[in-house]
């Protein structure tokens, strides 16, 4: 029998395990399902229906397929563990608020919650043999991210949202920040809010996100770089993410980048007059980095907290003719960050260039997203909570998206 469940989304996984909601069944092809499962032999599979939040991927509610009929249970009988809604793991969820059940179908609907960390649910009683960890969901949907399709051209890694029109339509080029680099072309798309926002925001337009090459560092491995290269050195010359390499938004790399999109430009498919970039923290830098690349490529950059050294400085203290919108918090774990960013925007103004503008955020405008503004944080945790200035500029405060999009390249 039939199921009340709704059909929502299509997904194709990082390690391309691919499904499709086909009826209000949760109906899977059985070649598709993960191996190894460590969960009870009663519960068949676990679905994890997510979106991309303010602070990356959000869990909302779970489909678990039953082997036999479910005990009667209450929303009461689960406890989450493990869980966290807030950047700094201050706030827990507030458990489960609701149970929907058919058959040996049971949904149950969680206060949402960030998926990034170890997280279980835990029954009693009857609910008991309904327990399950992180670990044993089996499948996964992820609202808008999902209809992003994924790309490997020319040794890069991308995510493509394309548009339901015909004719040259604009591209936003999104670059991530330093935790989403990788190679299973899915972590640039769940790890912050971004790609898929903008995808939400517009619909009619191209959304391109690569992922960077290299692998998510400890803080150890950060320390090590640090001591040869440090990313935040306005004197040193060694810069671990400027030249040929393997990490981060490379030039090499954002090169190849570049030229996919000249592609996509040549085939007809993007307006040559309407492409854009924007990126956070290292992504930002990567933003920088990408108008030096191919300055001729872009309309308009909206750079987001970027790294500032002296390889970035430089660039931004000599951009010519790309209109550009700076955003960053009043302090984060750079603290000079924004003291560089005004001091080129600075000399920016005195060139005569007027198509340059700076946000910095106050901390009232970082509290009213929940950033920044317990008082149980330490310095060290009000630093790292600011550097999320990103999810005030994606919810386009100050207009700054409105006028991202708004920019066209003259083409003399």
């Amino acid at each position: 029998m039939k199921t009340e469940i709704t059909p929502r989304f299509s997904i194709i996984l990082p390690n391309k395990l691919a499904y499709k909601l086909e009826s209000d069944l949760l109906q899977c092809n059985q070649n598709n399902i993960m191996e190894d499962i460590s969960m009870n032999e009663f519960i068949k599979q676990i679905t994890a229906y997510t979106y991309i939040g303010d602070f990356g991927q959000t869990v909302y509610e779970f489909a678990m397929e039953c082997t036999g009929n479910i005990p009667p249970v209450s929303a009461g009988d689960f406890k989450i563990s493990g869980a966290q809604k807030d950047i700094s793991g201050k706030v827990p969820p507030s458990d489960i608020i609701g149970i929907r059940k058919e058959n040996n179908v049971i949904v149950i609907e969680a206060d949402p919650f960030l998926y990034r960390t170890d997280f279980a649910v835990t029954g009693s009683g009857d609910a008991e043999k309904l327990s399950f960890s992180k670990g044993d969901i089996t499948h996964m949907v992820t609202r808008t991210a999902d209809d992003f399709a994924a790309h490997n051209e020319g040794g890069v890694l991308y995510r493509l949202y394309s548009p339901e029109v015909s004719g040259p339509r604009p591209l936003v080029l999104f670059l991530h920040g330093g935790g989403e680099t990788g190679n299973d072309n899915f972590s640039q798309m769940v790890g912050t809010i971004g790609a898929a926002s903008l995808a939400e925001r517009w619909p009619d337009s191209y959304i391109m996100a690569p992922q960077a090459p290299g692998k998510q560092m400890t803080p150890e491995e950060f320390q090590e770089i640090m001591k040869t290269a440090n990313p935040f050195d306005m004197i040193n010359d060694k810069f671990p993410y400027s030249g040929k390499c393997t990490s981060g938004w490379n030039r090499d790399y954002l090169s190849k980048v570049c030229r996919i999109i000249r592609d996509m430009i040549s085939d007809g498919r993007v307006d040559e007059r309407r492409v854009y970039v924007i990126g956070l923290s290292m992504g930002g830098a990567g933003t920088l980095r990408a108008l030096s690349v191919d300055p001729e490529l872009f309309a308009a950059a909206a750079p987001i907290c970027p790294s500032m050294n002296n390889e970035t400085y430089n660039i931004l203290n000599n951009i010519r003719n790309n209109a550009l919108w700076i955003s960053a918090a009043y302090i984060d774990h750079q603290p000079s960050r924004h003291a560089y960013l005004t001091r080129a925007y600075q000399k920016l103004l005195a060139e005569g260039k007027t198509e340059v503008n700076l946000t910095i955020y106050t901390p009232e405008e970082l509290a009213k997203y929940g950033i920044g503004c317990r008082s149980d944080l330490t310095y060290t945790e009000l630093l790292s909570e600011n550097h999320n200035c990103w999810t005030l500029t994606l919810h386009n405060e100050h207009g700054i998206l409105d006028w991202l999009i708004s920019v066209i390249k003259r083409l003399d």
